[in-house]
């Protein structure tokens, strides 16, 4: 295609026309002529889950073989490099992870020397990937487009669907990256762990008498669990052992809290930082006991959509007898193992740290409770459940404070979840609902808003403690961070009062 010399509008004689009739072509992410690193010699980088997890999956796919860097937590500035070498318009995590990915190379290549040829041949990043009705389809196009703007054209960004958990095919690029069950199994039991881990601090940190002493206990456990990873030694005892820093952390749980539970777009929920400006830290420093959405969920949520999907398609072949689908029932039997697998070593590495009375969300319920308001067969995103877990938090009074986190025009979840929110705040006025979105930029204004929102939080908690008789209590279970009693009030200081009453 050429430019017409008819577009063209004279400014003096001094115009610069050396641009008319170049031969103008589309951008591609084709390079060729890279002589890439054995597998061997292959460094794989990897990151963008809360930094527990991101630290847990280096010492995990090490012990299997794999040349693993965890990339560290993304900040501010990574934000700045995404935004100067990606496209406009682009969803908020992506200038954050891509950003993140690129300063990582510019300090290989500034700070120790390597050259760009030398970065391209030798590393690899891999990231989910997938399809669905947003952006983040378009994920891997983006970061190929901006590692070349940033002087690294042709490094490899490989990628698996999110959906597909492990079963789906090897990337088949050199083989570089073996997609087996044991690699998928590895991950998710960093996964899992990374999860209890976070849970527990969430707990723990708001209660802490001493500051910094549950970060601390995480950190030691953490430390142990790599340990057992690289040494292939027992993750179970690892966990028990475990124990000792979280029980030596000194707690006063009678302290009325408002639970504010964090739900939303995925990685806006999960990120630890500025990609959702560190808002569960300062949560707890308002006052507040966070409940975020364990990754799990995801995954579950994942495990859950492949079992609907098969459910569909077996009704299609039931309406036309002359279809057989042989796979119906293997597909039936690796669903149902996968959430055998998942649950099973959620409760027993839960049980060995001491995360007791903990269940992971019930994805049949949810479903029932989202199909109300929410399209089943309209899925990308997190789909129905942001809906459904403000619906069952409402009417099983879970938290005194519900926020949705998502990028700015998050499809999925400021279209579609936000605009069905609103039906649902209508049939449960008493629910303290708030929808935000980050852009990178604007937390003064995002901070206000929580506050606010937190204010009416603070005040249901409060409420419902004072209605509780305050007898002198002194059960030893007070302040051990395994007791978490079942109760039908929100709050865990109320929850323990009326335990132990």
């Amino acid at each position: 295609m050429s430019v017409s010399c008819s577009s063209v509008r004279s400014h003096g004689s001094n115009t610069n026309l050396e641009f008319i009739n170049k031969e103008i072509s589309q951008w591609n992410d084709l390079v060729n002529g890279i002589e890439y690193a054995k597998k061997s010699d292959t460094i794989m980088l990897m990151g963008g889950l809360s930094p527990v997890q991101d630290m847990l999956i280096e010492p995990a796919l090490k012990s299997i073989g794999e040349n693993y860097i965890a990339l560290p937590n993304a900040d501010f500035k990574s934000f700045q490099i995404g935004k100067s070498y990606g496209n406009r318009g682009q969803c908020n995590p992506t200038y954050f992870t891509v950003g993140n990915l690129i300063k990582y190379l510019q300090d290989l290549r500034d700070k120790d020397g390597l050259s760009p040829k030398a970065i391209v041949e030798k590393y690899i990043f891999v990231t989910a990937g997938g399809c669905g009705p947003c952006r983040f389809g378009m994920y891997i196009t983006e970061y190929r487009k901006a590692l070349a703007d940033a002087g690294f054209a042709g490094f490899r960004v490989m990628s698996f669907e999110h959906n597909k958990g492990i079963f789906q095919a090897n990337d088949g690029e050199d083989n570089i990256l073996t997609f087996s069950p044991k690699f998928f199994m590895t991950l998710i039991k960093a996964f899992i762990i990374g999860d209890i881990i976070n849970i527990l601090g969430y707990r723990m940190r708001p209660y802490e008498m001493l500051k910094g002493a549950t970060d601390e206990a995480m950190r030691q456990s953490r430390e142990l669990i790599s340990k057992a990873f690289l040494e292939k030694n027992s993750l179970l005892l690892a966990l028990w052992k475990s124990r000792k820093y979280f029980s030596s952390v000194q707690l006063d749980r009678l302290q009325p809290k408002p639970k504010v539970m964090i739900t939303g777009e995925f990685w806006a929920t999960l990120t630890e930082g500025d990609g959702n400006y560190n808002l569960h830290r300062f949560l707890e420093a308002e006052g507040a006991e966070c409940v975020p959405q364990p990754l799990m969920n995801r995954l579950m949520l994942s495990i859950w959509e492949a079992e609907y999907e098969r459910k569909n398609s077996e009704k299609l072949n039931l309406a036309d007898k002359s279809l057989i689908d042989f796979s119906s029932a293997k597909s039936k039997i690796l669903i149902k193992l996968a959430k055998m697998a998942v649950s099973t070593h959620f409760k027993l590495y839960a049980n060995a740290i001491g995360l007791i009375n903990y269940h992971l969300s019930d994805m049949d319920k949810l479903a029932k409770l989202g199909a109300k308001y929410y399209p089943m067969d309209s899925n990308g995103g997190e789909g129905h459940l942001e809906v459904a877990h403000l619906v069952e938090s409402a009417k099983e009074n879970l938290s005194h404070l519900i926020l949705s986190i998502k990028p700015f025009g998050c499809m999925p979840s400021s279209a579609v979840s936000d605009g069905i929110q609103s039906l649902v705040m209508k049939h449960y006025p008493n629910a303290n609902f708030l929808s935000l979105e980050t852009s990178g930029e604007g937390a003064a204004n995002f901070y206000s808003r929580v506050q606010m929102a937190l204010f009416k939080a603070k005040q249901s908690a409060k409420d419902e403690f004072d209605e509780l008789e305050k007898p002198n209590i002194t059960d030893y279970k007070l302040n051990l961070y395994t007791y978490n009693p079942d109760s039908k009030y929100i709050g865990t200081a109320a929850r323990i009062i009326k335990s132990l009453s």
